[in-house]
């Protein structure tokens, strides 16, 4: 077996450890500051490297860390494994329903198996693609996953690689693709062991992390090639559908080909030659359309991208809020509803008071597809960065929670759903780690007060990140699918998104064609795509919603609903939605 690594930083020598045995390693010739030794070895075996002479170090390819970022690297064996799957076409993210799923909250046991296990609900509620949370190691048990410090293998607590195998064999067989969370912009606090061998991080740049990832500075030819040889393993060994990139605006990046680039070039490359769809999908805060345009017309080529100007645009009309970046979608809420979904960015080259700037670019509505933007009114971000971690349906009621699924469901964008949102889950999703550094655990948790306590809330009423309670609380609890009102809203998600599948109008990629009405006072909103309108009426009163002709048929609808009379006004009772077929 070839073992090998990039360590510009040795200065004399480096020694494989395999085994507790050493053995000296070679110059490459053909490869500068890159270090080769043949070795027997087996599957599982624990290995390392010795940088001139000091201590044993886990491969910065490590496929498996089973004791810790900190402790040796286990070989794993491509071949160990065998696919019951092999016929898989894949889908791409046109008429997709993803949903965004964390594996150590997902299930009481917090293991992919136990996840895979409950796949066949996602099936059944006809979700297209399980959008994981990041599985890469980090220490200790539970986390969010965004502290990873091993790029290219799986959490070990999670069932490490031949668990992700068979969550992604057993989403395949039943129908459903896999996205994976990654991340490229920084790498955790604790357990990384990069800077010893190279040049990975830069004092070029400064991050909210620390030293920026190194993607321009000397020896970032390396340091690129690592990432995208990561990403590309996902996609060729564990045979994902695609990757989400967390957080790109935070890549610093100079050069005139920047990363993203690049690998999304490796990535349409590697799809065409394995002759199934894979995709990129971006969280970008930038509301730059070039994000997703294509390469040869000067975009970064990256597939598709999150859109929290929707979000926050929703989020302010459902719930009034409007502090931090809330604040300038709250002005008018329905308004920057109405820009979001017929503009898709609502700072598309406007002022942004809580950048204290303009911001944004405006998308040509005509060139660009609708699913090259993803909507939704709950992601992991949205509620575990709040104080309490509070979902929607800890303050709203099952009428709004309907209205929100409605507009997500049956808008032009691609629609994500957070686990749990689609039976109005009461269980939080706080923040929680398990740092095993006390001095880093204690740091986090003060952080975590202060980052609150400017905003009214008391320490005590943060809940401790380190506390293994506030993991515990954060998993679903299954047993409210079956009771009210969670039983009904989860048969209106399932209505929802049987009628996005089944009529052409709601997949249709035109953004042009989005036609939108509402009224800020009376608290209404339509909108049409096609044949087909959507009305809402977040607002606590029944409103007449003039929609101009009068007939048609009723497709779905919370609470009692009629077509329009021949006045053409539709009547919609309070905190309530429709959605109807034009005649």
């Amino acid at each position: 077996m070839l073992f090998e690594v990039w360590a510009p930083h040795a200065q004399d020598r480096v020694d494989l450890w395999l085994e507790d045995t050493e053995q000296g390693m070679e110059r490459d010739p053909s490869r500068e500051d890159w270090w080769t030794a043949e070795a027997d070895a087996d599957d599982g075996d624990r290995y390392g490297f010795r940088l001139d002479g000091g201590p044993v170090l886990p491969d910065p390819r490590s496929r498996r860390q089973p004791d810790g970022p900190d402790g040796p690297s286990a070989v794993v064996s491509p071949d160990a494994y065998v696919w019951r799957e092999e016929d898989r076409r894949g889908r791409d993210l046109a008429g997709a329903v993803l949903y965004e799923l964390h594996i150590g909250t997902y299930t009481p046991e917090g293991t992919l198996d136990a996840a895979a296990a409950r796949l066949d609900e996602l099936a059944e509620l006809g979700i297209t693609h399980v959008e994981l949370m990041p599985l890469c190691p980090f220490p200790g048990t539970h986390g969010w996953g965004y502290d990873g410090v091993a790029p290219w293998a799986v959490h070990e607590p999670y069932g490490g690689p031949w668990a992700l195998k068979r969550f992604v064999d057993t989403a395949h067989g039943l129908g459903l693709g896999v996205v994976l969370d990654v991340v490229h912009n920084h790498l955790g606090p604790s357990g990384n062991h990069l800077p010893a061998f190279g040049p990975y991080l830069t004092d070029l740049h400064h991050t909210p992390w620390g030293s920026a990832v190194n993607l321009d500075a000397p020896g970032s030819d390396e340091v690129r090639a690592y990432l995208i040889g990561s990403a590309l393993a996902w996609l060729r060994d564990y045979r994902v559908d695609g990757l989400r990139l967390d957080a790109v605006h935070a890549l610093a990046d100079t050069r005139a080909l920047t990363f993203l680039e690049e690998l999304s070039a490796a990535v349409d490359r590697f799809g065409a030659e394995v002759r199934r769809p894979v995709f990129l999908i971006a969280e970008s805060d930038r509301c730059d359309p070039r994000t997703t345009a294509p390469r040869e017309e000067g975009g970064l080529g990256i597939h598709t991208q999150w859109n929290d100007d929707f979000h926050h645009a929703l989020h302010t009309a459902l719930t009034g809020e409007s502090q931090g970046y809330y604040a300038d979608f709250a002005r008018a809420p329905l308004g920057a509803l109405a820009k979001t979904l017929g503009h898709v960015f609502f700072h598309d080259g406007t002022y942004s008071t809580f950048r204290g700037r303009t911001h944004g670019r405006p998308v040509d509505l005509v060139r660009t597809p609708a699913h090259r933007f993803v909507g939704y009114a709950q992601t992991h971000d949205q509620i575990g960065n709040r104080a309490t971690g509070d979902r929607l349906s800890a303050s709203l009621s099952p009428g709004l929670l309907a209205c929100a699924a409605a507009l997500v469901l049956t808008g032009p964008y691609v629609p994500m759903l957070f686990m749990g949102e689609e039976w109005g889950a009461r269980t939080p999703w706080q923040f929680f780690t398990d740092h095993t550094d006390p001095e880093l655990a204690e740091a986090v948790r003060q952080g975590r007060r202060r980052e609150f306590s400017g905003t009214g809330w008391a320490a005590r009423d943060i809940p401790d990140p380190q506390d293994p309670a506030t993991r515990e609380r954060s998993c679903l609890d299954r047993a409210e699918r079956g009771r009210e009102p969670h039983a009904r809203l989860l048969a209106w998600y399932r209505e929802l998104i049987a009628l996005r599948r089944g009529e052409p109008d709601l997949s249709d990629p035109d953004l042009a064609a989005v036609r939108v009405a509402y009224d800020e006072v009376a608290r209404w909103f339509v909108f049409r795509r096609g044949e087909i309108r959507v009305a809402a009426n977040v607002g606590g009163e029944p409103a007449r919603i003039p929609l101009g002709y009068g007939g048609g048929g009723v497709l779905a609808a919370w609470g009692p609903a009629v077509p329009p009379g021949p006045d053409g006004v539709l009547e919609l009772a309070a905190e309530s939605c429709v959605v109807l077929r034009e005649p």
